[in-house]
């Protein structure tokens, strides 16, 4: 099913220049700040659990709830946000899910109780998995086509830079003004956000969205929560032995599966999923897909290799970590030149060949490799990272009618989650097999490369993608011509 909004100001022409209208550059803004507090607000509680545990009198499994119920309230109401935006409006909608997300991160600092704590959580997960997408349908509706990838690349620095720099700020403010001002931080940006959003917006009106598909709904919740739930219990044990979390992914992929059969039934399903017959839109799905996996499952080696093998402290091992988050904003911030030179698709595999290279020295990594080097790979790698995401999306959306771009943002974000969370369950159930008896710090050092060789493969899998897009965009660009000649 479509939602799209029909807003009372038409989409931001492309000038001749190319420069960013005044209504484009608003949207830019307000969407970004609101992106930018939920991606810092997915890692910058990461190094919170001990203290939290400590302060809460509760044990370490009933903390990591923390971060497990954020990520299941996210993918329960993701599903819904492109039906929820038609029917109500995308402004209206970005508003309530920033003012909600705010107020819960207030009552977060003000918890003093796990329960309380993880059930503010839960409405900042659902009101994050909300705001993300409206965002990004925003941006792109605005942008139009032609600015498209420029708009991208400008909003996408920021977003990218949140999650790298949480765990950094999160460790400033643990050791200097206590746990409850890692929640407390979101509240001035998102008063900032909403303020701005009410004003700089463009008026959008509701359409006849018709009913909620609430099979379509109830089975990918289901699906969505079981799969997230089952992987996160995997990647947190350590092992797939464990019954309870492989029946849980097991039952998740069943339902999700369900959905699918579903979906391309129905007359007018929660998504449209017969976008997957466009070969670049496949294709692009398919390299976001492998991106999460890339971005979000690989970053959670690093930090554990500079805590573990290499005994540094939280902030320590953010401000390392900032290397690749540095290399990802240039690549982002660049591409849209590549993309108009070169195509997306080959914009795309030139990221993820440079990607794959600069991941592949990972796998030889040691108990006292140097950090300038090791910071140095990370700066490449997020090169590569960053060079393949906006060309991705960009050929996506360029790929669709402007009536699918509410579908194709939810399925690109599940996508994406779902990628990230596959692949940290994974790489941490290889990494605890390696670990396992190893007492030393070469040891050590050796399990983590091992485990790196899965990063290597997963920037494969990115990269094999773009061979398609190249492909599918030729053939997209063969087509006019063909019929002209016709």
């Amino acid at each position: 099913m479509s939602a799209e909004t029909n807003q009372s100001a038409p989409p931001a022409a492309a000038p001749d220049d190319m420069s960013f209208s005044p209504a484009l550059k608003r949207v830019m803004v307000v969407t970004t700040l609101g992106t930018f507090m939920a991606f810092l607000d997915t890692t910058i509680v990461n190094l919170a659990l001990h203290p939290l545990s400590v302060s809460m009198h509760a044990s370490l499994d009933t903390i990591q709830w923390l971060v497990t119920a954020y990520l299941l309230a996210l993918a329960a109401f993701l599903p819904a946000t492109s039906w929820l935006a038609g029917r109500f409006g995308a402004k209206n909608l970005y508003v309530l899910s920033i003012g909600l997300f705010t107020l819960a991160s207030f009552a977060c600092g003000l918890a003093d109780s796990a329960g309380q704590l993880i059930a503010f959580r839960v409405v900042q997960g659902a009101t994050a998995g909300i705001a993300v997408p409206v965002a990004q349908m925003l941006l792109v509706r605005t942008s139009g086509p032609k600015l498209m990838a420029r708009a991208m690349s400008v909003t996408g620095v920021p977003t990218i830079l949140a999650p790298v720099i949480g765990p950094t700020i999160g460790g400033l403010l643990l050791e200097h003004a206590g746990w409850e001002w890692i929640f407390y931080l979101n509240v001035p940006i998102g008063v900032l956000t909403v303020v701005l959003s009410l004003r700089l917006l463009p008026r959008d009106t509701r359409e006849d969205t018709g009913r909620l598909d609430i099979t379509g709904l109830l089975l990918i919740i289901a699906g969505g929560v079981a799969l997230t739930y089952g992987l996160a219990e995997i990647g947190r044990q350590g092992r797939v032995s464990s019954s309870a979390p492989l029946l849980w992914s097991v039952a998740g992929l069943v339902l999700v599966a369900a959905f699918v059969v579903y979906a391309l039934r129905a007359r007018k399903p929660l998504v449209d999923l017969r976008l997957f017959k466009l070969p670049v839109y496949a294709a692009g799905a398919l390299t976001s897909f492998c991106l999460g996996a890339a971005v979000f499952g690989a970053s959670i080696l690093l930090p554990l290799y500079f805590q573990i093998v290499r005994h540094e402290g939280a902030v320590v091992t953010g401000l390392l970590l900032i290397a690749q988050g540095i290399g990802v904003a240039i690549a982002i911030w660049r591409s849209a030149r590549l993309i108009d030179k070169l195509g997306s698709g080959l914009t795309a595999l030139i990221g993820g060949t440079v990607s794959i290279v600069a991941t592949i020295p990972f796998a030889f990594i040691g108990a006292h490799t140097p950090y300038w080097y090791l910071c140095l790979l990370m700066f490449i790698r997020g090169l590569g990272v960053g060079g393949t995401t906006v060309p991705a999306t960009t050929a996506i959306y360029r790929a669709i009618p402007p009536a699918k771009i509410g579908d194709a943002t939810v399925q690109l974000n599940v996508l994406q989650r779902f990628g990230g969370s596959l692949a940290t369950a994974v790489f941490i159930v290889v990494l605890q097999s390696q670990l396992a008896g190893a007492a030393d710090p070469v040891a050590q050092a050796a399990g983590f490369g091992t485990a790196f060789w899965w990063v290597v493969a997963i920037a494969v899998g990115c990269t094999l993608p773009t061979f398609l897009l190249v492909s599918a965009e030729r053939k997209a660009a063969r087509a006019p011509a063909a019929a002209a000649a016709a």
